[in-house]
């Protein structure tokens, strides 16, 4: 067990929310809250890499607290900063990040036959040496928020991953992706344990390093069928939630709170609430009490799940959206951690997100 004499927390009110306590209000944060959108952020960052500030603990560090810093009060929750491609980066494929473009792959999986993919199969990948500097971030974080607000690690999820690895980057219609599954189906299974694997440890080492609550993005999620989810998704979601807890244990660490995350795969709300993971994000294709019924049968918590464009559309646009929140994640004092239905979006105003944070405060206060 790792023994880093951490500040004592001040603020446990989002992990009392994770563990589906009964509290006095909805915790907030965003998902990208620490980013573009910030002036402080690209004051930090400079001239420097994306890639380059993920990799300097002192930066990531940096970035991670800015956010908190910025909205002291109204935020119960830092992320630290990284990417969730630092695995693919890990399995030894080279990613980059282009301005105006994203993350890119100059030479992503081609088929089953390319060297390359026996290659990322066969690597033994250590992800405690390989991506340390993480873990060194983390640590680091957590000493300087002197216990104002939990610390949320957090990794890509296998399908989405497997997706960047061979489209090469983002996608709209996501060719190479069903070509793989649907073309190649036992192959992309291999890989998906693979990461799933690496996942596990990744997060491991992040608790280890200071991590109090983790979450898996399956941004791509929804790009599947309700079948292909199960095949291609589900399974190695399960897998991560699985073995977790266990490998913490080994580690002698304490078991977190696992959120899940999969974008657009509104149709498996149930299935996942069926899964391990305590918490599950929505995105903004959830109505809001549909799924804090469902969730809440189940003893799940949800985390979301306003659309972000809502941020760019004024106070009055922001203050009905947040009442349907409260109003249907049952008032706010249970089972609800206050988000975004994925990642804040660039030219977003800063002020704006404080005017959203205020009022989730303002509306769940007395209901």
């Amino acid at each position: 067990m790792a023994t880093h004499n951490f500040p004592p927390l001040k603020n446990d009110l989002l992990l009392r929310t994770a563990r589906n306590e009964t509290v006095e209000r909805p915790p907030c944060w965003v998902m990208r809250q620490a980013g573009r959108y910030l002036p402080e952020y690209h004051q930090e960052k400079g001239t420097k890499d994306f890639f380059e500030c993920c990799r300097s603990p002192d930066i990531a560090s940096a970035l991670t607290l800015q956010p908190i810093d910025r909205f002291e009060g109204l935020i119960d929750a830092a992320i630290i900063f990284s990417d969730i491609l630092v695995i693919p980066q890990a399995m030894g494929m080279e990613v980059i990040m282009v301005d105006g473009k994203g993350p890119v792959f100059p030479d992503p999986l081609k088929t089953p036959e390319d060297a390359q993919y026996g290659e990322v199969v066969e690597r033994q990948v250590d992800v405690k040496e390989s991506l340390d500097y993480v873990y060194k971030a983390i640590t680091m974080t957590r000493h300087k928020l002197d216990g104002r607000v939990p610390l949320y690690g957090f990794c890509g999820a296998p399908f989405t991953l497997l997706c960047y690895m061979v489209e090469g980057g983002g996608s709209k219609i996501f060719k190479q992706t069903k070509t793989w599954i649907y073309k190649y189906g036992d192959e992309s299974k291999v890989l998906l344990q693979k990461i799933a694997e690496l996942c596990v440890e990744y997060l491991a080492m992040q608790v280890a390093a200071g991590a109090q609550i983790v979450q898996i993005f399956d941004s791509w999620a929804g790009e599947l069928s309700p079948a292909s989810f199960r095949e291609f998704a589900l399974p190695y979601l399960e897998w991560i939630c699985d073995h977790l807890p266990d490998r913490l244990r080994e580690l002698s660490e304490e078991v977190v709170p696992m959120v899940v995350f999969a974008k657009g795969a509104w149709y498996a709300l149930e299935e996942l609430c069926q899964t391990k993971y305590d918490i599950i994000g929505l995105d903004w294709l959830h109505e809001p009490k549909e799924a804090y019924v469902i969730a809440q049968k189940c003893g799940k918590v949800v985390q979301g799940n306003a659309d972000p464009g809502v941020l760019y559309g004024g106070n009055a646009a922001m203050t009905k959206v947040v009442q349907n929140m409260v109003d249907g994640f049952g008032g706010g004092k249970k089972g609800w951690i206050a988000n975004l239905g994925h990642g804040i979006t660039p030219f977003v105003k800063p002020d704006d997100l404080k005017f959203y944070f205020e009022e989730i405060h303002r509306l769940s206060s007395g209901s």
